[in-house]
């Protein structure tokens, strides 16, 4: 029932002690403040690890030859590992119900470009269709690499938006214009690009990988090995096939080259969804952090809201105690005081809420750190946690109510 009574009585009292309830109030709303702005930094690095991890797909597995540094079966440390053809298609038998995507790639050394007398400054990389899904590039114009090419050995080639815009500024699309590599002409059939802001792998000219093997006295070398595979339902799982994945195909890659087991420096494999588990590992410890430090913040603050509610009692103690003589019941000395607590404690609460949200949502999509983009929060967590401290601020309000239901009225009346 609303007792206006009571609400006279609680805002009397605010006016008679402005500066400490607004100091108390003050350390509340803090608390709320810098748990909120802790939490949208936290949100901010989880969401700044996923872009930093969008550009080529999350579960993309790259593989590539080095040189040994073991002596295994009498074969001397220091040979360069050269990975072929006969590899890439051993592991598509035996190993194609673990991965979605597979692409491999032969990087020609010493080609010159040639467009219309012109020598163009690129690299040249031969493929399949599936580099396109594993690198995340998207199509701008024209068709990427399909297997048609690869078995026609087709002297196609798909350049690059960068390129389209640097070399072929003047024409309307670069589609249908031939360049020359080392003396061949390749017809250009496709413009890609890759998302985000770096540029860097936009200096590529991609051709049929039987073309360029053929071309450019590749033989049957290959570079890379690229793998995509599929994601599961829970993060772990996807993380558990990623492991078994690897293990199983650097186990098939060291057997066929004489590798000795333990050199882990022949064969080296970039996994972004194992560099993504380390990152999101750290950015989960430094949430807790976070959460920790935010609740003891609102913790210091519950404690003030206490303490003053301790100092609110003992100011009180004799119009408690003509109260009780006047035969008040207990619970209402309690829901005078708690009443108080709750209230100071809501405001408090829900002005530092409002505050970190509102700068929140102003600077938030303006910061763009490494690692950290556009700081948000949860509402609903947020809205939560003033209510926990709402909770809180009662809990902090009913243990002074009840040091003063226990007064004596003989006592209360006797106090100055």
């Amino acid at each position: 029932m609303f007792d206006i009574e009571r609400w006279q009585e609680i805002f009397d009292t605010i006016r008679k002690n402005k500066l400490r309830t607004f100091l108390t109030g003050l350390s509340v709303a803090s608390g709320i403040f810098i748990l909120v702005i802790l939490l949208g930094f936290g949100q901010g690095m989880q969401n700044g690890i996923d872009a930093e991890f969008r550009g080529d797909a999350a579960t993309s597995i790259w593989v590539w030859p080095q040189r040994t540094t073991v002596e295994y079966r009498g074969l001397n440390p220091g040979r360069r590992v050269q990975l072929v053809n006969e590899n890439y298609q051993t592991i598509q038998q035996s190993m194609n119900a673990d991965f979605d995507k597979a692409s491999i790639l032969y990087f020609p050394r010493d080609v010159q470009i040639v467009y219309k007398n012109d020598l163009l400054v690129y690299n040249v990389a031969g493929t399949n269709g599936d580099l396109q899904i594993i690198e995340n590039e998207f199509l701008s114009e024209g068709r990427y690499i399909n297997e048609t090419d690869v078995a026609q050995n087709a002297k196609v080639a798909i350049i690059s938006n960068k390129i389209k815009r640097e070399v072929f500024s003047e024409l309307e699309t670069p589609i249908g214009e031939y360049i020359t590599i080392s003396g061949a002409g390749f017809r250009i059939v496709g413009v890609y690009g890759e998302y985000g802001e770096d540029e860097g792998e936009e200096e590529r000219i991609f051709v049929p990988i039987s073309t360029a093997q053929l071309t450019f006295n590749g033989s049957n070398k290959i570079n890379n090995l690229n793998f995509m595979l599929p994601e599961k339902e829970s993060f772990e799982e996807t993380i558990a096939l990623n492991e078994k994945f690897t293990t199983e195909l650097l186990r098939y890659l060291k057997a066929d080259h004489g590798i000795a087991p333990e050199d882990d420096r022949a064969i080296h494999i970039w996994n972004p969804i194992q560099e993504a588990k380390r990152f999101y590992t750290l950015g989960t410890a430094i949430e807790l952090f976070f959460w920790v430090v935010g609740f003891l913040t609102i913790i210091a603050g519950v404690v003030s809201v206490s303490n003053i509610m301790l100092i609110v009692v003992k100011e009180r103690t004799r119009e408690i105690g003509i109260r009780k003589a006047l035969g008040a019941k207990p619970w209402s000395v309690v829901g005078m005081i708690m009443h108080e607590a709750i209230f100071v404690t809501a405001i408090a609460g829900f002005s530092g809420l409002i505050f970190s949200m509102g700068l929140l949502e102003i600077v938030g999509p303006h910061v763009e750190v490494d690692y950290i983009l556009n700081p948000s929060v949860n509402f609903g967590v947020a809205l939560s946690t003033v209510f926990l401290l709402i909770g809180a601020g009662a809990l902090a309000g009913f243990f002074p109510a009840w040091k003063a239901v226990k007064v004596k009225v003989i006592e209360a009346l006797r106090d100055e």
